[in-house]
């Protein structure tokens, strides 16, 4: 089962503390959407409130078109799998996973037969046996995500369910979610504050800040085109370059560009991944080398460039040859999409 998911205008104060600000959401049935924020963003309140966990001051959730805003999270038709995976120690991953069948009341044999079906989508159908303690941190938590689809969710919950992975486990685990949620069709809602992670499964990042959306859409969108200058710089590293814009054009340290919008002074950010040496878009002219490091996919490094003393740049460049300390450097930076914003 599937269902849609609508947040309508919701806001939450924890005394004088707004953790939620008039937030509206609709999300489709079937999509994986992850809400990426940094912490105290306001994601983890704005999940709890979708699982009933906390009562907003404001606003209605409706899941399907119903109104489950007041309803208890055991009424919802939603589960939630947590960072810790809260499973029973002293079960076995067939009764850990038949557990909500248990407490709605189905018989020991068609619980046992769904916990089978759900281990042997997770890949552990043959570790039924076993308690937790003989699995590894990535089979627990394939165990707490099959404990939570066992009960046919309409809405999945997964809180931070990577975090306590290391980075190996992680990517794997992404793959592995990712597979699932198209698999079964589940509307999944992914809290995490990791942008590769939200980027690899996600059809829709929603960007928190302060309680409120900054910004949501595709990923190659969100990360390329991004529509604030907060989610510009949380979605990856971004070189920040002071600009003026005249309304037709763009004015930088390193030269115009051709740019409509308000006039004033403004923000052109430039990923690390445009700056390199291959010819068009804007050139950035010599720059000096203050460190670099190779991380396999390319080599990160810091330029001093002349034109704009004081002004430091982030560049990945290709993995071949690693720059030395003091290497001078003649670099070029893409401008598509050329991503401007005005300074308040």
């Amino acid at each position: 089962m599937t269902a849609p998911v609508r947040i309508d205008g919701v806001s939450h104060r924890f005394e004088a503390f707004e953790a939620l600000r008039d937030i509206r959401l609709d999300i489709a049935a079937g999509e994986y959407v992850t809400l990426l924020g940094p912490s105290g963003c306001g994601k983890t309140t704005l999940l709890s409130v979708l699982g009933g966990f906390v009562d907003p001051t404001e606003g209605r959730v409706l899941i399907g078109g119903r109104d489950v805003t007041r309803l208890a999270p055991a009424r919802r038709p939603t589960t939630t799998v947590f960072q810790d995976y809260a499973l029973f120690p002293h079960m076995t991953l067939r009764d850990n996973v038949g557990f909500g069948l248990r407490m709605a009341g189905q018989g020991r044999r068609v619980r046992h037969a769904r916990a089978h079906e759900m281990l042997a989508l997770v890949g552990l159908e043959t570790a039924a046996d076993k308690r937790p303690h003989a699995l590894s941190g990535g089979q627990r938590q394939r165990v707490a995500l099959a404990r939570a689809l066992a009960v046919d969710p309409e809405v999945l919950l997964l809180d931070e369910p990577l975090g306590a992975l290391d980075l190996a486990l992680r990517r794997s685990m992404q793959d592995e979610l990712k597979t699932i949620q198209r698999k079964i069709g589940t509307t999944f809602i992914h809290v995490t504050h990791d942008q590769e992670e939200a980027m690899a499964i996600a059809d829709r990042i929603v960007v928190m800040n302060r309680g409120r959306i900054e910004d949501e859409g595709p990923p190659a969108r969100i990360y390329r085109a991004p529509r604030s200058l907060f989610a510009a710089a949380f979605m990856g590293e971004t070189n920040r370059v002071p600009a003026r814009a005249t309304g037709t054009a763009l004015e930088t340290p390193f030269g115009t560009l051709p740019h409509r919008g308000p006039a004033g002074e403004a923000t052109l950010c430039l990923r690390p991944e445009a700056i390199g040496p291959a010819p068009g878009g804007l050139a950035l002219g010599p720059a000096r080398v203050r460190d670099a490091a190779f991380f396999g996919t390319h080599c990160r490094v810091h330029v001093l460039p002349d034109a704009a003393p004081g002004l430091t740049l982030i560049a990945h460049l290709p993995p071949g040859e690693l720059p030395a300390p003091g290497d001078l450097l003649h670099l070029n930076a893409a401008t598509d999409p050329l991503t401007v914003f005005a300074m308040e």
